[in-house]
């Protein structure tokens, strides 16, 4: 089965590339209520479980909104206004939704499952508080999940769209189409969707195309079309496959002499987020030390820190990463 919309030139000229983080929240929910051991994101995955525990009933909540398969209610990803809105923004928006809207997609989300829990019954009933406890939930789960990988998912994402972006400034807006996925084709004006299992709501597009790069979709492209807003298509980013692999710790030496060597090898520890009692262990560092050193690379917006649970993460910033990419090389 395959739907298809007509595209105007109008259409065309309003298509345009955003890197959402609402679009990495649903997906890598999905992906960790499903428990397997993902080929890519295996990694990821066994860092982030053993923390969701201590969301509570944030995560109960979340559950019940994203199931591990199926539809999830198109208020989750409003269309953004720019090529990068913050989660913030983002979830102003959601909380913003419409009461019907929220109702009607719960109505399509309780049709597919056979009923809803009670955390989004409530929801159902009263959607301007129900909104502000789901965001608080997206929040911490955000907070917990996702903030600390985000300067190394976000390199990824605005790798993407570079790429895309550069193609169809070199090919034409077609070919940039064409190469995005396999369930997608371009004809002539005609986008087609091809094993799509439920009908589009028009047959036109009539407000343009927003292209959405994703980490965590897996192989499977994902589509948004709420008239009035453009169609949202959130695809597989190209890199994915290279998203967790650890930079060679050695060849530090450099960077020891700037830092100081326990700076420099908290930086290179850093590969993936830690609390100051992990790093202290890895490192046989007194905390009090691991403490003091990462206040000074937090001054300096080397490493970010996110709290999980009781417990503070703390994870390499985009300027780390960018610091320490060539000694990988080297």
């Amino acid at each position: 089965m395959a739907a298809e919309l007509l595209f105007t030139a109008g259409d065309l000229a309003r298509m345009r590339f955003a890197v959402c983080p609402m679009w990495e929240v649903g997906p890598s929910l999905r992906l960790l209520s499903s428990g397997l051991a993902h080929p890519v994101h295996r990694p990821w995955a066994e860092q982030v479980r053993p923390r969701l525990a201590a969301l509570g009933p944030a995560h109960a909540l979340l559950a019940e909104l994203v199931p591990p398969t199926g539809y999830v209610p198109d208020f989750l990803n409003p269309t953004p206004a720019g090529p990068a809105p913050t989660l913030a923004e983002e979830l102003a928006a959601i909380r913003a939704t419409p009461a019907g809207r929220v109702r009607r997609d719960l109505d399509r989300l309780r049709d597919g499952r056979g009923g809803l829990g009670p955390r989004l019954r409530a929801l159902y009933a009263d959607p301007a508080a129900g909104l502000g406890r789901l965001t608080e939930a997206v929040e911490a789960y955000w907070e917990l999940a996702l903030a600390p990988y985000w300067a190394r998912i976000r390199a990824v994402l605005d790798a993407d769209v570079l790429h895309r972006a550069r193609q169809a400034a070199e090919h034409g807006a077609a070919r940039a189409l064409n190469d995005l996925h396999t369930e997608l084709r371009w004809t002539e004006d005609t986008l087609r969707l091809r094993h799509r299992t439920r009908p589009l709501p028009g047959r036109t597009a009539g407000a343009g195309l927003l292209l959405i790069p994703s980490a965590f979709t897996g192989p499977a492209l994902y589509t948004r079309l709420v008239p009035p807003d453009p169609l949202q298509l959130a695809y597989p980013a190209r890199g994915i496959g290279t998203l967790w692999a650890s930079a060679p710790a050695a060849g530090t030496e450099a960077l020891a002499a700037v830092l100081g060597r326990s700076r420099a090898r908290l930086l290179t520890e850093l590969a993936a987020p830690a609390s100051t009692t992990e790093l202290a262990h890895r490192t046989g560092l007194s905390a009090s030390a691991v403490s003091q050193y990462l206040t000074a690379l937090r001054d300096a917006h080397l490493v970010s820190a996110h709290r999980a649970g009781r417990s503070v993460l703390y994870a390499r910033t985009a300027s780390a990463e960018a610091l320490l990419a060539p000694l990988g090389k080297g």
